[in-house]
């Protein structure tokens, strides 16, 4: 097998047989990237998702990526684009017809509630949307959100990049629901 960013557990899997693997244990919430400008913030995002077991990555708008920033972990990622927010408004019915969901806006905004008091549900399907730093979450699409939450920051910065955020934001998700660590093998 060729060098690739993967534990050890998994080193001489196929690519097909590790993401089959990692969909069995998979968190129950999706990610969004909503427009984000930045190549390397998307392959960030897609990087996280798969340290933290996302469901799936939504890619809204017309922004491709650099798969070299995912190092690798584009390939055990499961992906969905939509283009406009009709047709994330489409996704996001269609989960809902599956079950209970939850969409969250990450962004800083007046109403938006601290994420260190945020109480997920693990029978619940969370759709985190990230934006686009200094620019945050359109207002169309903040307006389809259940709830808004913000990372509490300290220093004189007014917001952090997203891969960053999406990062927090993630760990939390699985510090309070998952109890999944590669660790365990």
């Amino acid at each position: 097998m060729e060098n690739r960013n993967i534990i050890d557990h998994y080193h001489y899997w196929t690519t097909d047989a590790i993401k089959a693997d990692l969909d069995t244990k998979r968190g129950n919430y999706s990610v969004v990237c909503c427009n984000i400008g930045n190549d390397f913030n998307i392959a960030t995002v897609i990087r996280n998702a798969n340290a933290f077991l996302a469901k799936e990555v939504i890619i809204y708008g017309n922004k491709k990526y650099d798969r070299r920033g995912t190092v690798g972990t584009h390939h055990y990622t499961n992906f969905r684009h939509v283009r406009s927010v009709d047709d994330l408004g489409q996704y996001i019915r269609e989960e809902q017809s599956r079950g209970s969901v939850r969409i969250i806006g990450i962004d800083n905004v007046p109403h938006a509630k601290n994420v260190n008091s945020f109480e997920f549900n693990p029978i619940t399907h969370y759709i985190m949307i990230f934006g686009q730093e200094q620019i945050g979450i359109p207002q169309d699409v903040l307006d389809m959100c259940d709830d808004v939450v913000y990372i509490p920051q300290y220093g004189s910065v007014r917001s952090i990049n997203v891969g960053c955020a999406s990062s927090i934001i993630m760990n939390q998700y699985c510090d309070k629901v998952s109890n999944y660590d590669y660790r365990s093998f």
